[in-house]
């Protein structure tokens, strides 16, 4: 006897534009979970890519065929703006009208479970300000962080999460109200390793300076800088099953982050303390950031440096 999919009480956006193939999966699962409010932003084709036109179309028919009790509402821009404006667009509007929810882009194919996690700790972080972003995927590859169903962090994912209005407010997709200076300074507070800091000032010069097209990297640094807490779970709820050439940042196939396979949480289980595992942030930053292979040019570097100090020093001798 197969289990009855677990139903959502929360309200749903999917952010879709012209994939629908991996539309029609995250879909399904979405459809599993029978929303009762299900709100659909779709980016319009690009001007250069007229294959866009047939495959936008197609996706938005796949993300809107409801055939259970829903509310549906749709945003369904006329010209194209981008990942970073199309996305933050759209999350404005999703919360605009609701004071919380989940929210799944076209290529995050979503655990059932995730569903009933998100409603969960939704419901139960509601009004502590502390906690400002839950998200379902888990890059720890197979590390798990305690005994319980999820830790905290001080890291944003967003393949696959839900939060609440009260954080999104603080949002700055321009980042207007930071500069370098203090991003550097504040960093240093959060974590203490030079390199990773030195990652994050880079980063966030290059949004600043429109040179990275991302929505996400400045919900990182907001949530950085209110001190926020960030729920990740002990299994991995999301896959991202994006990854192709075609994809806009998710391009490498061959990425361990790519179709990580999918688990479950049957009873969830909530953590005695609420302080961030930091550990758990510098494994997938040492990964990702290349920490450990520029560690060692800078040794290598500072070594050759000493020893022909030293050798000079010989010389005046």
């Amino acid at each position: 006897m197969s289990k009855v999919p677990y139903q959502t009480t929360s309200a749903v956006l999917f952010v879709i534009f012209n994939r629908p193939d991996t539309t029609r999966r995250v879909f399904d699962q979405i459809k599993a979970a029978e929303p009762k409010r299900l709100y659909v932003a779709a980016d319009a084709p690009r001007k250069d890519h007229l294959h866009d036109i047939v495959l936008c179309r197609e996706a938005r028919e796949i993300a809107t065929a409801i055939d259970w009790n829903c509310e549906l509402k749709t945003l369904f821009r006329d010209e194209n703006a981008g990942c970073r404006d199309g996305v933050s667009d759209a999350i404005n509007w999703f919360f605009d009208q609701e004071e919380e929810g989940i929210i799944l882009e076209d290529d995050c194919l979503p655990a059932n479970s995730f569903f009933k996690f998100c409603d969960v700790l939704l419901e139960k972080y509601r009004h502590d300000t502390r906690i400002r972003h839950i998200t379902g995927c888990n890059l720890q590859l197979g590390k798990k962080w305690g005994e319980y169903s999820y830790y905290f962090s001080n890291r944003i994912h967003v393949w696959g999460w839900a939060s609440w209005k009260r954080a999104w407010n603080d949002y700055d997709k321009d980042l207007i109200k930071y500069n370098e200076e203090e991003i550097t300074n504040k960093m240093k507070n959060i974590y203490d390793d030079a390199l990773v800091v030195e990652s994050w000032v880079n980063i966030f010069k290059e949004v600043k300076a429109g040179k990275i097209n991302s929505w996400a990297y400045p919900l990182d640094f907001v949530n950085f800088f209110n001190n926020g807490l960030v729920i990740i779970p002990n299994e991995n709820l999301i896959s991202n099953i994006g990854f192709s050439s075609n994809a806009t940042h998710t391009i490498q196939e061959e990425s361990v982050y790519a179709n990580i396979p999918l688990s479950e949480i049957e009873e969830i289980t909530h953590p005695v303390f609420i302080v961030p595992e930091k550990r758990a942030d510098l494994s997938i930053m040492n990964r990702d950031f290349h920490i450990a292979e520029r560690r060692r040019k800078q040794n290598s570097l500072k070594s050759r440096i000493k020893k022909w100090a030293k050798s000079r020093f010989k010389k005046v001798d």
